[in-house]
């Protein structure tokens, strides 16, 4: 009857194990699928001329997130083996403490929020710079810059040796700062360095409207980014195969979706009153701004507080988008004010719901990340334009930078697509 009872438990814990890597890669695909998204939302925001140099950066991008943070950024991020020597292993057979998922699983949930926060930098510096240029500074964004952060947060190690956040109640679900305001930072320092679009800002101070494209397309990407994130943050539950994790899958996946609703309304209603009409565009980075606001704790408030918390996010981000043009901070997607300023919020609010974070751990570890990304972005930035420019010539932007950096345009027919 015993060695019965302990191969029940053996397959029990082997089907476990089963069904927690096989969700993991379904969330991973998910999120790997909000490149599509980012693709598509910066292609419908920017102008025609433009969009094949934003489809070639999306799709460089993220092939260059999983090869740097497979050289490289995974081992700095968790320890480990440089170049993944160690994965193949099932992280069960023989192991002393047995993983609950496959390892490989992991680093392949993993790899997906490198390539988001990439993704991020991409729409904020869009319409004028060098993709060669942008795709250096993804080297070292994924390979380095994000998996240091990254060991301080989700790998628990301790700030240069100083401090641990962690112990000082830092709490991020599933990356409001860790992946949204890291690739917010790295955006705003690539906009300062880069300047704005050429006619985006008048001598007498007048912010002129650059309209997108293809707002069709834009608007595909937004929903493909909010179906995207039921992965982003319910994988980050990590684990489904019982009765515990199931309904916190659940309460993350309703939170997520309530969140977004929370922002789009918010957003449409705010823009309503400022600006006497409805406005796309401030929805659909409402919508973003939702579901960034909810990534840093789904799995705690009420569906209720939720909505509420997108609300914010999305208020937020109408107001912020157009602190930044006043500053004559030229960001064509709103990036900078969807992942950064909305993500700080998401931090921010963990603790409303959330007793085991603290108010000051989380500006502590908002500021650690903040400082880190955006100095260093700053000195990588810097160092590219010093080395190869980061800008393209003015005859070049004023010609649309597919035909300088890609030989093609994306609207053919549209010869003068300007």
């Amino acid at each position: 009857m015993e060695e019965l009872l302990n191969s029940t438990a053996g397959d029990v814990t082997q089907l476990k194990y089963a069904l927690d890597t096989f969700y993991f890669l379904v969330c991973g695909a998910l999120v790997m699928w909000m490149a599509a998204g980012f693709a598509m939302l910066e292609a419908g925001l920017v102008r025609a001329k433009n969009t094949t140099e934003i489809l070639t950066k999306n799709i460089a991008l993220y092939a260059i997130s999983c090869t740097m943070y497979l050289v490289c950024g995974y081992a700095i991020m968790y320890g480990g083996d440089y170049m993944l020597s160690g994965i193949t292993g099932d992280g069960f057979t023989g192991a002393e403490e047995p993983a609950t998922y496959a390892p490989s699983a992991d680093f392949f949930f993993q790899v997906v929020f490198v390539a988001t926060a990439m993704s991020i930098v991409s729409g904020a510096v869009a319409e004028r710079m060098k993709l060669w240029a942008f795709l250096a500074f993804a080297v070292v964004m994924t390979g380095v810059i994000y998996p240091m952060e990254g060991s301080w947060t989700w790998g628990g190690n301790d700030v240069f040796g100083f401090y641990n956040l962690g112990d000082l109640g830092f709490s991020d679900f599933a990356g409001s700062g860790i992946v949204h305001m890291a690739g917010a930072a790295a955006a705003l320092a690539g906009v300062l360095v880069l300047g704005a679009r050429k006619g985006k800002y008048s001598k007498s101070g007048a912010v002129n409207a650059i309209p997108g494209a293809n707002l069709p397309l834009a608007t595909l990407g937004t929903f493909i980014l909010w179906m995207g994130w039921f992965g982003f943050n319910g994988g980050s539950v990590l684990a489904s195969s019982d009765v515990e994790n199931s309904n916190a899958v659940a309460v993350v996946f309703m939170n997520t979706n309530a969140a977004a609703a929370g922002g789009v309304i918010a957003a449409l209603i705010v823009a309503r009153l400022l600006f006497g009409k409805a406005d796309l565009t401030m929805a659909l980075n409402g919508a973003l701004a939702g579901l960034v606001a909810i990534t840093a704790e789904p799995s705690t408030p009420t569906a209720l507080q939720a909505t509420l918390f997108g609300a914010l996010g999305g208020t937020l981000v109408v107001f912020s988008i157009l602190t930044l043009d006043k500053l004559k901070i030229d960001d064509p997607v709103g990036a900078i004010s969807v992942h950064g300023v909305v993500g700080l919020l998401g931090l921010l609010l963990v603790p409303v719901t959330n007793g085991d974070s603290s108010f000051s751990g989380q500006i502590i570890g908002a500021v650690t990340i903040f400082a880190w990304v955006f100095g260093t972005s700053l000195v990588v930035w810097l160092a590219l334009k010093a080395i190869m420019g980061v800008r393209v010539s003015e005859e070049e932007e004023y010609e649309g930078v597919d035909i300088s950096e890609c030989g093609m345009e994306a609207y053919p027919e549209f010869t003068s697509g300007k």
